[in-house]
Protein backbone atom coordinates (compact mmCIF):
# COMPACT_ATOMS: atom_id res chain seq x y z
CA UNK A 1 0.00 0.00 0.00
CA UNK A 2 1.44 3.37 -0.94
CA UNK A 3 0.76 6.41 1.16
CA UNK A 4 0.40 9.94 -0.13
CA UNK A 5 2.68 12.69 1.09
CA UNK A 6 1.05 15.61 2.86
CA UNK A 7 1.36 17.81 -0.24
CA UNK A 8 -0.22 15.14 -2.45
CA UNK A 9 -2.99 14.74 0.08
CA UNK A 10 -3.67 18.50 0.12
CA UNK A 11 -3.89 18.61 -3.66
CA UNK A 12 -6.25 15.65 -3.86
CA UNK A 13 -8.39 16.62 -0.84
CA UNK A 14 -10.64 18.95 -2.80
CA UNK A 15 -13.16 16.18 -3.51
CA UNK A 16 -15.51 17.46 -0.82
CA UNK A 17 -17.64 20.17 -2.30
CA UNK A 18 -19.43 22.68 -0.08
CA UNK A 19 -23.18 22.09 -0.37
CA UNK A 20 -24.41 24.67 2.16
CA UNK A 21 -22.86 27.40 4.28
CA UNK A 22 -24.34 29.82 6.80
CA UNK A 23 -23.52 31.80 9.93
CA UNK A 24 -25.12 32.08 13.31
CA UNK A 25 -27.24 35.19 13.08
CA UNK A 26 -27.93 37.92 15.61
CA UNK A 27 -31.28 39.65 15.06
CA UNK A 28 -31.37 37.98 11.65
CA UNK A 29 -28.02 39.43 10.57
CA UNK A 30 -24.84 37.33 10.06
CA UNK A 31 -22.81 39.21 12.68
CA UNK A 32 -21.27 36.34 14.66
CA UNK A 33 -18.04 34.41 14.22
CA UNK A 34 -19.76 31.03 14.10
CA UNK A 35 -19.77 29.49 10.61
CA UNK A 36 -21.52 26.28 9.59
CA UNK A 37 -20.28 24.39 6.52
CA UNK A 38 -21.90 21.30 5.02
CA UNK A 39 -20.00 19.16 2.54
CA UNK A 40 -20.94 15.87 0.94
CA UNK A 41 -19.35 13.97 3.88
CA UNK A 42 -19.40 16.14 7.01
CA UNK A 43 -20.91 19.08 8.84
CA UNK A 44 -18.45 21.52 10.40
CA UNK A 45 -19.05 24.25 12.99
CA UNK A 46 -16.24 26.76 13.42
CA UNK A 47 -16.52 29.34 16.18
CA UNK A 48 -14.36 32.24 17.32
CA UNK A 49 -12.28 35.05 15.88
CA UNK A 50 -8.90 34.94 17.61
CA UNK A 51 -9.26 31.62 19.40
CA UNK A 52 -11.13 29.26 17.11
CA UNK A 53 -12.81 25.96 17.84
CA UNK A 54 -13.87 23.51 15.14
CA UNK A 55 -16.37 20.68 15.62
CA UNK A 56 -17.28 18.26 12.88
CA UNK A 57 -19.69 15.38 12.52
CA UNK A 58 -19.67 12.83 9.72
CA UNK A 59 -23.09 12.82 8.07
CA UNK A 60 -23.63 9.07 8.29
CA UNK A 61 -23.26 9.28 12.10
CA UNK A 62 -26.21 11.64 12.55
CA UNK A 63 -29.02 9.71 14.22
CA UNK A 64 -31.72 12.34 14.72
CA UNK A 65 -32.51 15.88 13.62
CA UNK A 66 -34.78 18.32 15.38
CA UNK A 67 -35.70 21.93 14.78
CA UNK A 68 -36.60 24.60 17.31
CA UNK A 69 -37.91 28.03 16.49
CA UNK A 70 -38.91 30.44 19.23
CA UNK A 71 -41.24 33.36 18.67
CA UNK A 72 -38.29 35.76 18.49
CA UNK A 73 -36.51 33.53 15.98
CA UNK A 74 -39.63 33.38 13.82
CA UNK A 75 -39.82 37.18 13.79
CA UNK A 76 -36.28 37.38 12.38
CA UNK A 77 -36.72 34.39 10.03
CA UNK A 78 -34.20 32.14 11.75
CA UNK A 79 -34.27 28.96 13.83
CA UNK A 80 -32.08 26.26 15.31
CA UNK A 81 -31.46 22.76 13.97
CA UNK A 82 -30.16 20.28 16.53
CA UNK A 83 -28.32 17.18 15.32
CA UNK A 84 -27.89 14.14 17.56
CA UNK A 85 -25.04 11.90 16.42
CA UNK A 86 -23.34 8.69 17.48
CA UNK A 87 -20.10 10.61 17.89
CA UNK A 88 -18.26 10.58 21.22
CA UNK A 89 -16.69 14.02 20.93
CA UNK A 90 -19.71 15.82 19.46
CA UNK A 91 -22.87 13.91 20.37
CA UNK A 92 -25.01 17.01 19.81
CA UNK A 93 -24.31 19.73 17.28
CA UNK A 94 -26.59 22.76 17.26
CA UNK A 95 -26.89 25.02 14.25
CA UNK A 96 -28.13 28.15 16.00
CA UNK A 97 -30.07 30.99 14.41
CA UNK A 98 -29.72 29.90 10.78
CA UNK A 99 -31.87 31.05 7.86
CA UNK A 100 -34.63 28.74 6.63
CA UNK A 101 -34.19 26.10 9.37
CA UNK A 102 -37.06 23.87 8.13
CA UNK A 103 -35.53 23.70 4.64
CA UNK A 104 -32.07 22.99 6.07
CA UNK A 105 -33.48 20.22 8.29
CA UNK A 106 -35.26 18.60 5.33
CA UNK A 107 -32.14 18.91 3.14
CA UNK A 108 -29.91 17.41 5.83
CA UNK A 109 -32.29 14.50 6.33
CA UNK A 110 -32.26 13.61 2.64
CA UNK A 111 -28.51 14.10 2.35
CA UNK A 112 -27.83 11.84 5.35
CA UNK A 113 -29.90 9.04 3.80
CA UNK A 114 -28.06 9.47 0.50
CA UNK A 115 -24.65 9.30 2.21
CA UNK A 116 -25.67 6.16 4.13
CA UNK A 117 -26.82 4.53 0.90
CA UNK A 118 -23.54 5.42 -0.84
CA UNK A 119 -21.48 4.00 2.03
CA UNK A 120 -23.81 0.99 2.28
CA UNK A 121 -24.49 1.57 5.95
CA UNK A 122 -27.55 -0.31 7.10
CA UNK A 123 -29.64 -0.05 10.23
CA UNK A 124 -27.57 -2.74 11.96
CA UNK A 125 -24.44 -0.58 11.96
CA UNK A 126 -26.36 2.47 13.10
CA UNK A 127 -28.03 0.70 16.02
CA UNK A 128 -24.66 -0.49 17.23
CA UNK A 129 -23.32 3.05 16.96
CA UNK A 130 -26.29 4.44 18.84
CA UNK A 131 -25.23 2.59 21.97
CA UNK A 132 -22.70 5.33 22.64
CA UNK A 133 -25.41 7.93 22.06
CA UNK A 134 -28.05 6.58 24.42
CA UNK A 135 -28.32 7.94 27.92
CA UNK A 136 -29.51 5.21 30.27
CA UNK A 137 -29.57 7.29 33.47
CA UNK A 138 -32.45 9.66 32.83
CA UNK A 139 -33.87 11.22 35.99
CA UNK A 140 -36.50 13.78 35.00
CA UNK A 141 -38.02 14.25 38.46
CA UNK A 142 -34.62 14.69 40.18
CA UNK A 143 -35.10 12.14 42.94
CA UNK A 144 -31.86 10.28 42.14
CA UNK A 145 -33.64 7.17 40.83
CA UNK A 146 -33.47 6.52 37.06
CA UNK A 147 -36.83 6.81 35.32
CA UNK A 148 -36.64 3.25 33.94
CA UNK A 149 -36.63 1.97 37.54
CA UNK A 150 -39.89 3.79 38.31
CA UNK A 151 -41.94 2.72 35.27
CA UNK A 152 -45.06 0.67 35.96
CA UNK A 153 -46.52 -0.09 32.55
CA UNK A 154 -48.63 -3.06 33.68
CA UNK A 155 -50.30 -1.02 36.47
CA UNK A 156 -49.74 -3.52 39.30
CA UNK A 157 -48.16 -0.92 41.61
CA UNK A 158 -44.71 -2.53 41.36
CA UNK A 159 -42.01 -0.98 39.14
CA UNK A 160 -41.54 -3.17 36.08
CA UNK A 161 -37.82 -3.69 36.58
CA UNK A 162 -38.72 -5.63 39.76
CA UNK A 163 -40.58 -8.19 37.60
CA UNK A 164 -37.19 -9.16 36.15
CA UNK A 165 -35.80 -12.19 38.06
CA UNK A 166 -32.37 -10.55 38.13
CA UNK A 167 -33.78 -7.94 40.54
CA UNK A 168 -35.75 -10.22 42.85
CA UNK A 169 -36.41 -9.20 46.48
CA UNK A 170 -34.53 -12.22 47.81
CA UNK A 171 -31.26 -10.78 46.49
CA UNK A 172 -31.67 -7.62 48.59
CA UNK A 173 -32.12 -9.48 51.90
Amino acid sequence: MSYKTFNEFQQSDHQEEILWKDRKRILGLPLSFTVYTLSNERLVRKTGLLNTETDEVLLYRIMDIEMKQSFGQRIFGVGSVILHASDRTTPTLQLENIKKPADVKRYLSRLIETVRDEKQITGKEMFGAAASYSNTFVDRDGDGIPDYMQMDLDGDGVPDFRDNPVYSDEDEK
